[in-house]
């Protein structure tokens, strides 16, 4: 086999990134702990040129590389783009925060490179083996993260908890997939898919392969009942590891389920749709419930989360590319209010200060209006008031749940928001009305405090143009290799 024969330039992104993470780890170990911020810039680099390359790719027309186990199409373009924007303002805006608490090193570079990579992997996979490698990538770079504090107690605890259970969804994931291949025969997407419409694969095998599969899904998606490492988690890991799980990890997800679900077991759909139903039911009402009676905004926004995914759910199970477009702009717009919401703690962080409660956001108008209003627009679009961007999320994933005649989920998913309002508009209320605690003055770079001004406006004109977005994403869903 030839490199031409093997179509690698699909994979160019991934394959620059692979060995920039192998430079900056090399480069990093001649640079001291004084100029770490060559590693740090080198990290934004290889980011910038990898989103450049992706952005390349999208003009290219669909292809199948590495025999048919790797996949170039719009919807991983996109995706992948998403997660590298993820990425980069996680290192934006946690250097300050990472520099206070000596994690400012090049573990916290190269690992999350690592997991980016895996996570790009997954989003491009047509095969159940390259799924699963992308998967364990990303996983096992995260829970070396998680524990990257290790003189914190909560950090270790974390970070064992999410490896136990992390392996735990691991093993049942892969004891369904290899169910789907003794049914199926095979390991590859399209035909996995073919054969299931084929009526060649045993149903009843296929069936009980799927049942492991969604478990394992909703481990990794932080959905109910799988969804108990995620407050602890959330609150444990360093804040820059936090949100680098509650952002670029849920669109990879989102891809992950897309790609296992809708494009190879598509001939299944009635079956896993009522799965995805009842996890995304119980989601929306565990996940906005137990949030309101939280004091840590970490954990506040882990349940949140859990909300946040059900809704996504709803999109997924609608079972056609107007739902999965729905659940890929939701995602997207998750990623970028959950990245803005942990940038702003990290902004009012400090060393020996953990911003990490709901009242070390009292009196944050007195202190400083304009971080005070970024928040609220934050808050607001989580609560999916109109106006803001996550108002139009919410309101696709629920038309395309009312298309498919299910007003009563419909019905349901609204109430559960105007639960879920309520602990938005706490923080609100205690950042305009009640007395500051804290009267230190926040410190943050310009630079971070500059893109996470844009990143929170941004909330506010993709709220006021959405269509732009929405297009983008549909068009990705409807162009890809795969006519869902």
């Amino acid at each position: 086999m030839t490199w031409t024969s093997l179509n690698a330039g699909a994979a160019t992104p991934e394959i620059f990134l692979l060995i920039a993470v192998c430079a900056v780890l090399l480069i990093d170990l001649f640079v001291s702990d004084a100029k770490r911020h060559v590693t740090y810039l080198l990290t934004l680099g290889a980011l910038a040129v990898t989103a450049c390359l992706l952005v390349n790719g999208l003009a290219q027309p669909p292809q199948l590389a590495f025999s048919g186990m790797f996949v170039q199409d719009p919807l991983a373009g996109v995706a992948k783009l998403a997660m590298v924007l993820g990425a980069a303002l996680v290192f934006i805006y946690g250097r300050a925060y990472a520099e206070a608490r000596g994690l400012f090193r090049g573990e916290l570079f190269t690992l999350s490179l690592f997991s980016l990579l895996g996570m790009m992997v997954m989003a491009s996979a047509m095969n159940f083996v390259t799924l699963y490698v992308g998967l364990e990538l990303q996983s096992l770079a995260m829970y070396a993260l998680i524990a990257l504090n290790r003189d914190n107690v909560q950090s270790s605890e974390a970070s064992m908890k999410y490896f136990v259970l992390g392996a735990l969804a691991s093993g049942l994931l892969l004891y369904g997939m290899s169910m789907v291949y003794g049914a199926s025969q095979s390991l590859d997407v399209l035909t996995i898919a073919h054969n299931i419409t084929a009526g060649g694969a045993n149903r009843v095998l296929s069936v009980f392969g799927l049942v492991f599969i969604v478990v394992g899904i909703g481990f990794k998606l932080g959905a109910v009942p799988f969804h108990m490492w995620m407050p602890d988690v959330y609150q444990g890991a360093p804040t820059p590891v936090a949100q680098l799980i509650g952002t670029s990890s849920k669109v990879a997800a989102f891809v992950f389920i897309l790609r296992i679900l809708a494009e190879s077991l598509q001939g299944f759909a009635p079956d896993w749709s009522q799965m995805l139903m009842l996890m995304a039911v119980l989601s929306l009402a565990l996940g906005n419930i137990t949030a309101i009676a939280q004091s840590n905004i970490k954990r506040m926004f882990a349940f949140s989360a859990i909300a946040h995914m059900g809704f996504v759910l709803l999109g997924i199970m609608v079972g056609n590319p107007y739902g999965y477009g729905a659940a890929f702009f939701y995602s997207i717009t998750y990623l970028l209010t959950s990245a803005a919401g942990f940038g702003l703690i990290m902004l009012m962080s400090r060393a020996g200060f953990e911003a990490d409660r709901i009242d070390d956001f009292k009196g944050l108008n007195q202190r400083s209006p304009w971080f005070a209003f970024m928040m609220l627009i934050v808050m607001f679009s989580m609560a999916g008031v109109p106006v803001f961007v996550g108002f139009f999320a919410k309101l696709a994933i629920l038309k395309a749940v009312v298309s498919m005649g299910l007003t009563w989920l419909a019905v349901y998913g609204v109430l559960m928001s105007l639960i879920g309002g309520f602990y938005y508009l706490r923080v609100v209320k205690v950042m305009y009305f009640d007395e500051a605690e804290d009267t230190h003055p926040i410190v943050a770079g310009i630079d971070a405090r500059a893109i996470l001004s844009v990143n929170c406006l941004l909330l506010l004109v993709l709220g006021l143009m959405p269509d732009r977005l929405m297009y983008l994403v549909t068009a990705a869903i409807t162009h890809s290799i795969v006519q869902m």
